[in-house]
Formats: C-alpha cells, structure tokens, sequence
C-alpha cells in the first residue's frame, strides 16, 4: 500500500518525532516508526467507515420517515436500495475491516449528524436517483455509486475533509496511498486486508534507514557542516538537517537505489515539508556531497535495470 516515498517520509516523521525527546528508551524509535506505519491503516479504516454508514443510513432515513406524525406517501415508501449495496456488505464482511473498525474505533470518530448530511446531500443527486431508479443490481452500478460518494460527498466535501483533517494527524500524508487501496477495496472488497503489513523488503528499508541515519549521524554532520557555507547549522530547520542526513545515506549505505532517484525524492520531500526554499537548498548540499563522494569512490551502486522508487 505505501510507497518507498511514503516510507522516507514516515522514517522523516520518526526521526522528528525523537529529536524533540530528551531521552530516548532503546527501541523506542522503531516502536514510532511502526506507529507511523499503523496510520495509514487507520486512514484508510476511517474513509471506509464513512463510506459504509452514509450508504447504511438510508435505512435509519426511511425509519424517521415513516415515523413521522403525519407521514405521506412517499415518506412510507422512502428507497433503501443503497443499503443492501452487494459491494456495501461484502465490504462490511471483510474480517479485516471490522478488526480495524475496532482496533481504531473508527466508527466513533465522527457524527451521526455528518452521515446524515452526506447522506441528505446524495438524495438530490441525478446519479443517486438513477441508481435508485433500476431494480436490478449489477456490479458495475453497485460499485459505480459507493465511488460516487468517495468522490463527491467525501474527497470534494470541504467539510469532510476539515473535519478529518482535524481527527487524524496522517490525513495529509496519507490520503493518496488510502484512496488507492479504498478503491481496490470497492473493486476487490472480500480480497483487501485493511490491516495489510508492510512487505518485507519494504520494512527493511524503512527501518534501516531509520537505523543507518541514527547510527551515522556524527559521520552524516562531517561531511554536511563543510558544506554550508555561511549557513550557521544551529539556524538550518531540523527537518531539512534531517532529510539532508536521510540523502547522505541513501547515498552511502544503499547501493540498490540509484543516486538520482534519493536526489530527487529528498528534494520533491523538502518542497513538500518544509519550507518554501528547502528544496533548492537541500538540492544543493546533497548534489554537492554527492560530487564529492564520487570524486573519492565512497559511492557504489549496483546496476539494475528496474530502479528501486
């Protein structure tokens, strides 16, 4: 589910996470760093919560419309279609699913209110009518409106996302790599494990990252500090003096990932991270590094045809 890039930033969070410790317990980092992992998890437990109940509520609707004191006709014979979705309750089947609902509680993170809004707002839709309109079920129709509601009543709702924003500090980093794996879901759903660990190879890269950039900081300053200039190292933003040492290694330590691919990610991170000039800046430092660990054959990578991303 995640991306090496995703996992860079995940080692970029950890490594944040335990400069701002005053002491630190052995272990303690990658017990964060498998936290940060966990995050994508709950993400992507919390966007299918959402998706299931607003399509489950129009069984709680057509209840409070034929409850009424004075019902009409139409309040008696509100369609409940969406809520026997075949896609809906096979995802609601999925062991995994209800392991993480539970796991992160997921179902207890927003309002009933915010479903039922989503829910009010999907009623006046044309797509929502038609698929309402036809008896039948078919596949393509039954995962056609669950993407309707990701798309238009959650991913362009800019109160949805505010208020996940607000719930869960991943939402940001995140929502790419869980939108993929929600829309295989809808497409795959009894197939998706909603708790799925990371891949091995994908593991071992992000805790040795994560090891190597703590284990050769001294080594990572040394070769850094000559670098700057005028730039007084106290002043450099500790996200950049991070991802800077995170280059360096990748460089030094990882001989399968080729030298432009670490370049270009760690400058793509910075822009993204940190602050407005952090790319050009770390662009600089690392390529001049890079120049000078060439220049002293410190550098060796293995080539291969598929680069590792």
């Amino acid at each position: 589910m995640l991306s090496r890039r995703n996992i860079r930033v995940k080692v970029m969070q950890t490594l944040y996470s335990v400069e701002a410790m005053e002491t630190t317990k052995p272990g303690e980092p990658d017990k964060i760093f498998h936290t940060k992992i966990e995050d994508t998890h709950e993400l992507l437990s919390y966007l299918a919560t959402y998706l299931t109940q607003v399509a489950l509520y129009a069984e709680s609707y057509a209840i409070r419309k034929a409850n009424k004191h004075l019902p009409t006709e139409s309040d008696r014979s509100v369609n409940t279609k969406i809520a026997g979705n075949t896609i809906l309750w096979e995802i609601l089947g999925n062991a995994s699913f209800k392991k993480s609902q539970e796991k992160f509680k997921t179902l207890y993170l927003f309002e009933k209110e915010q479903i039922r809004k989503s829910f009010l707002k999907l009623l006046d839709t044309p797509e929502y009518k038609e698929y309402i309109s036809i008896e039948a079920r078919d596949r393509k129709s039954e995962k056609g409106i669950l993407e309707f509601i990701l798309e238009n009543l959650m991913l362009s709702d800019a109160d949805f996302l505010s208020d996940g924003e607000e719930k869960l500090i991943q939402w940001t980093d995140d929502m790419d790599a869980a939108i993929v794996q929600l829309k295989i879901a809808l497409d795959k759903p009894s197939a998706v494990d909603f708790l799925e660990p990371l891949s091995e190879d994908k593991m071992a890269f992000g805790l040795n990252l994560l090891h190597t950039v703590t284990e050769k900081n001294e080594y990572c300053l040394e070769l850094i500090k000559p670098k700057l200039r005028n730039w007084d190292v106290e002043r450099i933003a500790l996200l950049d003096m991070i991802l800077m040492k995170m280059g360096v290694c990748e460089l030094l330590y990882f001989e399968t990932i080729p030298t432009k691919v670490t370049l270009n990610e760690y400058i793509d991170i910075a822009k993204e991270y940190s602050t407005e000039k952090s790319g050009h800046f770390i662009n600089g430092i690392l390529d001049n590094i890079h120049k000078e660990l060439e220049a002293k054959d410190k550098i060796h990578k293995k080539n291969f045809n598929k680069t590792l991303k």
